[in-house]
């Protein structure tokens, strides 16, 4: 007898979703980088997520393991990025050229994830990964150009990015308890 293994999809898109919405709170201005971000990048985006996918994994979903864990260590290493040059660890704060370079990186990667859920993703879903392709490369020429008006709009667009995961987390639950469809999020046709 095989043992249930739940859906671990909820808790995946809150911890990236939460996580996004603070960031991003700050990329458009409102606060500085503290230790709430710090802290909610390392346990619920990058710890959380991690373990999302590896529950996505036991469930057979490629796709899911893919997203959580990638996004997980994204969390991760952007924390380090952050906090190893302050923790002399021999290591200089990378330059905000080669930053761009890293969430152009993540852009790319992000954007072929685009390209995966239009197979029959929900549409809800596919909006979080355009808006999250938009957003790593806003950033990254944010970065690229120093042009600070590209972070602040970059900021607005991962408020948005973060409510829709919020949002889709918070539909598989409800409609999930419910049985039936209590918010949508754009079921595509089988």
């Amino acid at each position: 007898m095989s043992q249930k293994v739940a859906n671990a999809g909820p808790l995946g898109l809150m911890g990236f979703g939460m996580t996004t919405v603070l960031l991003n709170i700050h990329n458009a201005g409102f606060f500085p980088v503290d230790t709430m971000i710090l802290g909610m990048g390392i346990f619920f985006g990058g710890i959380a997520q991690i373990i999302a996918g590896i529950i996505e994994s036991k469930n057979g979903n490629t796709f899911g393991t893919t997203a959580f864990i990638s996004y997980g260590s994204f969390w991760l290493t952007l924390v380090g990025l952050w906090v190893m040059p302050s923790m002399n660890l021999g290591f200089s704060a990378s330059s905000p050229e080669f930053m761009g370079c890293y969430l152009a990186m993540w852009g790319l990667f992000t954007g072929f994830m685009f390209i995966g859920t239009l197979a029959n993703f929900p549409r809800v879903k596919q909006f979080i990964f355009l808006s999250l392709t938009v957003l790593f490369f806003l950033l990254a020429i944010k970065d690229f150009t120093g042009n600070k008006m590209i972070g602040v709009i970059a900021g607005y667009e991962g408020i948005i990015c973060g409510f829709s995961a919020i949002y889709l987390a918070m539909a598989t639950i409800i409609n999930g308890e419910f049985g039936r469809v209590i918010l949508p999020v754009g079921e595509l046709k089988k």
